[in-house]
């Protein structure tokens, strides 16, 4: 009979306990949650009850174990479950809790400042630290793990005692790896592009969705996912219409007659613009900047708060202007002159001038016999 009621008091005590010391701190930190609503800390540790109850309840029954005298004969394997399952429970629980840490110090920072571009810049540093904490913390797990059995203790020995020549070939095999997380670090600390930047690579124009220590990914205006190595923006010439400021400068081409009227295309601009909430007010103008024969460029300069909003402003400055010209100023629209040529009338017979000058040439043409 006690073999029976010692493993079930051992690994029924265990488990009750957890669960009771689980739900007393998840009720401690909700009821600081609640009155210390300024900070989400407390809430975000929350989070980490899962693997905080595993490492209570992993290492109690780790420590008594030897007490329930079950299964002799599978004790050493049980017992090692128990401490990588202890191991394993204790990463998770540590990279709950940076992340919680980072996410406050990240909320707390963007409350206070104001401007977006360190703002998104702290938020890329973040997320990269937790990347690499979390990177970090499951490495030292896996090596624990494995230091838990005797055949990779002498593995380990072996290892470090070439660990040199190890580390060339390792350096050699994973040299894109490696230049991408340099890379990668280099971003978040460079200041190069920041998450919520709008960049144009590779002639796509999006914004940047993710960054990780390998790779990044922009997110297209057509809601496609452009995923590259971060290794690119550290090589490559790119664009990034958020760097020093997300205010922009539109152009508006338009091909019109030679006889378009600048100054009322001028005022209708200045319209057009007063009535588009995308336009932020800062300027506007337009200019006549290139000739052809047939027509004349005219271009507009306008301003917007970001990227979407330039172009919201472009193309409704674009549509309502060709809109206007082709009611009110039709003539002004570009084209194709296939009238026939009036020449100009002569001053007193009637005859054209060009008539009187090739009739004065041929006079004088050699071989007539006038002179």
């Amino acid at each position: 009979m006690e073999n029976v009621l010692r493993p079930l008091i051992v690994i029924g005590g265990s488990v009750v306990l957890t669960l009771l010391i689980g739900w007393a701190t998840d009720r401690l930190l909700r009821k600081a949650d609640e009155r210390h609503g300024e900070t989400p800390l407390w809430g975000l540790l929350r989070r980490g009850r899962i693997p905080y109850q595993l490492v209570l309840c992993a290492a109690m029954l780790r420590g008594s174990y030897d007490e329930t005298k079950v299964l002799e004969t599978h004790k050493v394997a049980i017992g090692r479950v128990l401490t990588l399952v202890l191991i394993g429970a204790a990463a998770w629980l540590v990279i709950r809790i940076t992340s919680a840490i980072v996410e406050t110090t990240y909320t707390r920072y963007a409350r206070v400042h104001r401007d977006p571009a360190r703002v998104r810049r702290v938020r890329t540093q973040v997320s990269l630290i937790v990347r690499v904490v979390s990177a970090v913390v499951g490495v030292v797990a896996v090596a624990a793990m494995l230091l838990t059995f005797p055949a990779m203790r002498a593995a380990g020995a072996s290892l470090l005692a070439s660990a040199g020549i190890l580390g060339i070939v390792a350096g050699v095999a994973a040299q894109s790896t490696l230049s991408n997380m340099f890379a990668g670090l280099q971003i978040a600390f460079g200041d190069m592009v920041r998450i919520g930047d709008t960049v144009v690579v590779d002639g796509e124009w999006g914004t940047v969705e993710e960054i990780t220590l390998t790779f990044l990914t922009v997110r297209t205006w057509d809601e496609r996912r452009i995923t590259m190595p971060v290794s690119y923006f550290t090589s490559k010439p790119f664009e990034n219409w958020s760097r020093g400021g997300v205010e922009m400068t539109g152009i508006v081409y338009w091909h019109v007659d030679h006889s378009a009227p600048l100054d009322a295309m001028r005022d209708k601009l200045r319209d057009i613009l007063r009535e588009c909430p995308a336009w932020d007010g800062r300027a506007y103008g337009l200019d006549v900047t290139d000739s052809t024969p047939n027509t004349m460029q005219v271009r507009a300069l306008v301003t917007a708060h970001d990227a979407d909003d330039i172009w919201k402003v472009r193309v409704t400055v674009r549509e309502q202007m060709i809109r206007w010209l082709s009611e009110e100023h039709p003539h002004a629209l570009p084209r194709v002159n296939t009238a026939d040529a009036v020449l100009p009338q002569s001053r007193g017979n009637g005859r054209p001038a060009s008539s009187d000058r090739a009739a004065a040439r041929r006079a004088y043409e050699p071989g007539t016999g006038r002179s």
